[in-house]
């Protein structure tokens, strides 16, 4: 196989196909991402051709195709109407300024080496963001697939009102356009290489005259000159916002975008280096950005897609970009005479996949982060697209913080004659040790559970009669916070006070080095120092005078 990082000439003719195929089914869905954003055409064609050259030169994927994302195209849609309003030349210029900032957070991020920043948006939060997301691109496009015009906002209930209200005014011939364009883009779903995209396009375009004439809105002019101009800047009162939009877009750009190259690399055996992606986009976003594009990332149907075609290296996106530059000199007037129904039909296309309830059926299988998923999708249809995410985000986080904090702590008993110590609710046939008691918390030690669970090992031991020794086993503990080592001393000092020994089993290095830093005289370190349950429990006792028994 041949290396990402240095295309060899044995791939150029894959990579070839490949970056061919993937300039004819990008940007149909670049131009139409642009009225996701409420930018004109112009915004997403430059996006792609930035987002395919500067991975392609600069990245480590082979198969990431870095372009507009239906995702970030509703985020930039409600950031800019939040801070231009409807001005159309404003939320074009606001538009490349949040994309730039954007690029700048990402560049920030690369440089601070926050390569885990997608941790912060678990799976199913982005598999409910995505789907509620879905659901709203695709009620904004139905009025343009039924020649009624848009819909402002990203509120669900008051999208189906306002679509409600327009369907005595749906053009016949808009309604024939798009009908049309999705079934023959769900057709050529079954024909694997057949770029459906492509030619509803065509066919689009050959009738839009007759289109034009009955009242169907087309794509209109796209002007590709350059706009190197600096993005406007934020006004006094609007840099807070500014910010938090661009951070907003990072986190949806890079949880995306690192899914998309992490699943890929993990599929075929290569590296990743989540770092180094992050600088790329930084770069992408700043051009796209200061050429008045639309923010760029890795999508997964791109990738997908770029990977299906046979991709060997990143010369498929090279040449994607050179196709697309090809394309839009040579087609730019056909493109100019998109019908806006085929557009909304390539959108709702693009994002049905995503509207497929058994994206969570292994959750609910599992019984893991069913309630995560569902916030997700509640929030952004109740609350709008950017705010949605934030709040789904903010959930997932308060979900793990409340398992977290929740003390549970498990007593442990040995298994048969073996060295195997388990849970004693979990497996009863686990026998306790006679004059001592084994537990184990079964989440991390740490500042909002520590006081709680010691408080259920004071009970258990409370509850035991002639107790000499407690095994307090921290596996679960990769290291410990000031509060959870205050916590573990007062417990010790409460067990001396009682003629009982504390000796602490399976810590991590980290946990270990802050005990023995902490001196306890009720913690030696030969009571630091079992590797296992079993050999805390045969351990003779640490301090002589625990040997007297218990003298409770």
């Amino acid at each position: 196989m041949s290396s990402p990082e240095t295309p060899s000439l044995s791939t150029w003719r894959p990579d070839l196909i490949a970056g061919l195929s993937i300039a004819g089914l990008l940007l149909p869905e670049a131009v139409a991402y642009s009225s996701i954003a409420g930018l004109p055409p112009q915004a997403g064609v430059m996006a792609l051709f930035v987002g395919l050259a500067t991975y392609g030169l600069l990245g480590q994927s082979r198969f990431a195709i870095v372009s507009a994302t239906s995702s970030s195209a509703a985020v930039l849609a409600a950031g800019t109407l939040a801070l231009a309003g409807g001005d159309s030349v404003s939320r074009a210029a606001v538009g490349a300024m949040l994309v730039l900032l954007a690029g700048v957070c990402f560049l920030i991020a690369g440089a601070a080496r926050l390569g885990g920043l997608s941790q912060l948006i678990a799976r199913p939060v982005l598999r409910g963001f995505t789907f509620g997301l879905a659901c709203v691109i695709t009620l904004k496009q139905l009025p343009h697939l039924l020649g009624v015009g848009g819909m402002h906002g990203d509120f669900v209930p008051a999208l189906v009102g306002q679509l409600i209200e327009a369907i005595p005014r749906v053009n016949p011939a808009a309604l024939l356009a798009g009908a049309v364009a999705l079934l023959l883009l769900f057709a050529c779903e079954r024909v694997r290489r057949l770029p459906g995209s492509l030619l509803a396009i065509v066919l689009g375009v050959a009738a839009s005259g007759w289109l034009a004439a009955h009242g169907v809105e087309l794509t209109g002019e796209i002007r590709l000159t350059a706009a190197l101009e600096w993005p406007a800047w934020p006004q006094s009162g609007q840099w807070l916002p500014s910010v938090e939009l661009a951070a907003a877009l990072l986190l949806i750009l890079y949880a995306e975008s690192y899914s998309s190259i992490r699943g890929f690399a993990l599929k075929h055996g290569d590296q990743v280096n989540p770092n180094r992606d992050l600088l790329v986009l930084g770069v992408a976003n700043v051009i796209s950005g200061v050429m008045h594009g639309m923010p760029v990332g890795a999508g997964y149907s791109g990738t997908s897609a770029n990977e299906a075609a046979g991709a060997q290296s990143r010369l498929a996106g090279l040449i994607g970009a050179a196709s697309v530059l090809v394309l839009v000199l040579l087609a730019l007037r056909w493109i100019e005479r998109i019908p806006q129904p085929v557009l909304a039909a390539i959108v709702i296309h693009a994002v049905s996949k995503s509207l497929r309830l058994s994206t969570f059926a292994p959750y609910l299988r599992w019984h893991r982060d069913r309630l995560v998923a569902l916030a997700a999708v509640l929030a952004v249809l109740s609350l709008g697209i950017l705010n949605g995410l934030l709040v789904a985000i903010a959930f997932s986080l308060v979900m793990l913080l409340r398992q977290l904090a929740t003390p549970r702590l498990a007593v442990l008993g040995r298994l048969g004659d073996g060295h195997d110590f388990v849970d004693t609710v979990q497996h009863p046939d686990a026998k306790p040790v006679p004059g001592m008691l084994i537990v184990r918390p079964e989440e991390p030690l740490f500042f909002a559970n520590a006081e709680a669970v010691l408080a259920q090992a004071r009970l258990r031991v409370e509850a035991t009669q002639e107790l000499r020794r407690v095994v307090l086993s921290l596996e679960e503990s990769p290291d410990l916070d000031g509060t959870a080592l205050e916590a573990i001393g007062d417990f010790a000092a409460w067990l001396e006070a009682r003629g009982i020994e504390l000796r602490v089993a399976r810590l991590k290095d980290a946990a270990c080095d802050a005990l023995t830093r902490m001196a306890l005289p009720q913690l030696p370190p030969q009571a630091l120092q079992d590797w296992s349950v079993d050999d805390a429990v045969l351990a003779p006792p640490a301090i002589p005078a625990y040997s007297k028994g218990n003298t409770k």
